[in-house]
């Protein structure tokens, strides 16, 4: 896992060669072979910091409060690196959701280019896009395994589900939105020849959506959008102005299965499939009765939470620096730090992998505004200014994932990427 950079401990070498060494990052914990850096504490304090600003706090109520709040830091910490591994353990996919969060990310930063976007992440987020996408797919994998193990064993009374849902009615109204999945076949650098081929291609492959083949399967197998094809073409969802006038025309008057014709764009032809509509208004309770159970849920999983997180404990792999604690310790478990003896140097770093990653991403680009601000998509996730925090798991359970953007083509203008091709 390329997760951090190279990591020196000069303690741990002999003191002349020490004097030599340029300490990158200090390790305070090690984690089942993963590691928690001081550099990455740090970043936490500073982003509750800002969080606690901005609710009001100042001067010595500031600083009391940070203090309180990072005495949890580190439990935190390892606590999302321990349900993340448990997420790889159970063998759950969440790359679609990952991909999906980081589209409506772009797509609320306007930003098309894929570097720029990078760049945009690493100054809002202090870390790589690399380090950034990780600790989001982390962030989903404790969501994930949070409600497979704990949440599915709490049964919330369909009573006080539906008292829920009469009482708080006004929570559950729905702007008009379409959530859709696309096919796009490039004529990017295409001769004529190349690009009469390419639509013989997009007309067959629409017909065998129409005749019943899963879309998602060809998505995956003949889109050119080396992002989206990956998660079977799914996009995150769009409301009016967020996209091409002439795709938008389409889906929001088409129902849920419909297949388009292809549809051509600057960098080639473009199928989409409306995979699901909501009417302006209010949502029925059969909408939303599984958001409801997460809600009601939550208080009642936070002991078993913790339960579950010391059993984890208990299992690991586990080393703490002196001067480090875990608030949520296992009793009994021995944590005391070993040093390492011999340091052997990564055979990568960060930066040649994010070059090996980068690419050309190509997709529907929505765009518009509604009023004077920017119309975002589904949740408002504030595009990369903050890395996404390394929350308590017992009050996440069930969050609403995304897919990695593209060259989006359904917008007219340039905007943010991740929405039908561009």
């Amino acid at each position: 896992m390329f997760r951090k950079f190279l990591v020196l401990l000069a303690a741990a070498l002999p003191a002349a060669v020490a004097a030599d060494v340029e300490v990158v990052e200090e390790i305070i914990a090690k984690v089942n072979g993963e590691i928690i850096t001081r550099g990455e504490m740090e970043r936490t304090r500073q982003e509750l910091t800002e969080e606690l600003r901005s609710q009001g706090y100042g001067g010595p109520r500031l600083t009391d409060a940070v203090r309180q709040r990072q005495n949890d830091a580190l439990r935190n910490q390892i606590d999302q690196l321990l349900l993340a591994q448990k997420g790889k353990d159970l063998d759950l996919k969440v790359e679609g959701e990952v991909a999906r969060r980081l589209a409506e990310i772009q797509v609320e930063s306007k930003i098309t280019d894929v570097d720029k976007f990078h760049e945009y992440v690493r100054q809002g987020s202090g870390m790589s896009f690399e380090d950034y996408k990780q600790q989001l797919t982390n962030q989903i994998l404790t969501q994930r395994v949070i409600g497979q193990e704990i949440g599915s064993r709490i049964a919330v009374p369909e009573a006080e589900k539906r008292k829920y849902y009469d009482e708080h009615k006004s929570e559950f109204l729905r702007q008009e939105q379409v959530f859709l999945s696309q096919i796009l076949i490039s004529t990017e650098g295409k001769t004529p020849e190349q690009v009469s081929a390419a639509e013989k291609r997009g007309a067959d492959i629409a017909t065998r959506a129409r005749k019943g083949e899963k879309f998602t399967e060809l998505a995956r197998q003949y889109s050119d959008d080396p992002e989206t094809s990956k998660n079977g073409g799914e996009l995150p969802p769009y409301r009016r102005g967020m996209m091409r006038k002439e795709l938008e025309d389409v889906v929001f008057k088409q129902n849920k299965g419909y297949v388009t014709d292809p549809i051509k764009i600057p960098t080639g032809l473009l199928i989409v499939k409306i995979d699901d509509r909501y009417e302006e208004g209010q949502a029925s309770y059969e909408e939303v009765e599984n958001q409801i159970n997460e809600k009601l849920a939550a208080p009642r999983m936070e002991p078993k939470v913790r339960e579950y997180l010391t059993k984890l404990r208990q299992n690991a792999f586990l080393q703490i620096k002196d001067g480090w604690v875990d608030s949520g310790a296992a009793p009994g478990k021995d944590t005391s730090w070993h040093d390492v003896q011999e340091l052997k140097p990564q055979t990568i770093t960060k930066e040649e992998v994010a070059a090996q990653r980068k690419k050309k991403f190509l997709g529907v680009i929505p765009h518009g505004t509604v009023g004077n601000k920017p119309v975002s998509s589904r949740a408002s996730v504030p595009a990369a200014a903050k890395a996404p925090p390394a929350a308590e798991p017992a009050a996440t359970s069930g969050a609403d994932p995304a897919p990695t953007p593209a060259d989006n083509p359904a917008a007219p203008t340039a905007a943010p990427p991740a929405a039908p091709n561009q």
